[in-house]
């Protein structure tokens, strides 16, 4: 005989819950122990049920799915958390992460693809629906170095300017933080923009470091 998977459910949809537990029990080696319509009634009888794998809707009528995994996976360290939801943007998926859900599928992956991740989860998986993986892999891919800016000739003090000029800084306040008089700072911003060949200093900033 297979070892049978446990599984609660924690969504406030109860067409979505009760067909969910449905099929659910009809496979061989799955079984729905528990359901429930909130946070508030999962966290009260959950812990004692203590399935193997539970079911998390985000969007819960009385508190945050995300919460909701979070205290319930400090109270079942063993129980594998799989978010459940139609919520896809990549904020919502690393918090779920973080509060220790293990998997991240979407409310539209077919009834054999709940399954097969509900088996794969049990098994130490971490299933995620495709669009989901993607996001995970983009936000961990690299990003290109962006090119240093060219130098156009300026010299280190005048460098310097200008990327405090970049920062918001007036003339005066540059002078203060360098320790020189604002005359030398208009030289200076005077030499800069002959370098660049523009006239203001958004032209100047743009140029250097666009």
């Amino acid at each position: 005989m297979p070892e049978i998977i446990t599984v609660g459910i924690v969504e406030d949809s109860a067409p979505f819950r009760i067909g969910l537990r449905e099929f659910i029990n009809a496979s061989d080696d799955v079984r729905c122990v528990c359901t429930y319509p909130d946070g508030t009634a999962a966290l009260a009888d959950l812990p004692a049920q203590a399935p193997h794998v539970v079911l998390m809707d985000l969007q819960l009528p009385d508190c945050s799915g995300i919460e909701c995994t979070r205290r319930l996976k400090a109270a079942l360290p063993g129980t594998q958390f799989m978010i459940f939801t139609v919520h896809e943007d990549s904020e919502r998926i690393f918090q779920a992460l973080t509060a220790g859900a293990s998997g991240y599928l979407l409310k539209r992956t077919p009834p054999d693809g709940i399954l097969a991740a509900i088996r794969d989860l049990h098994r130490g998986g971490a299933p995620m629906s495709s669009e989901i993986a993607r996001k995970v892999v983009q936000h961990f891919r690299p990003q290109p170095a962006r090119p240093a800016p060219e130098s156009h000739g300026l010299s280190p003090r005048q460098e310097e300017i200008l990327k405090l000029l970049a920062q918001g800084h007036v003339p005066k306040e540059i002078a203060d933080k360098l320790g020189i008089t604002i005359e030398t700072v208009r030289s200076y911003l005077k030499l800069i923009y002959q370098k660049l060949h523009v006239r203001t200093r958004t032209e100047a900033v743009i140029k250097y470091f666009g």
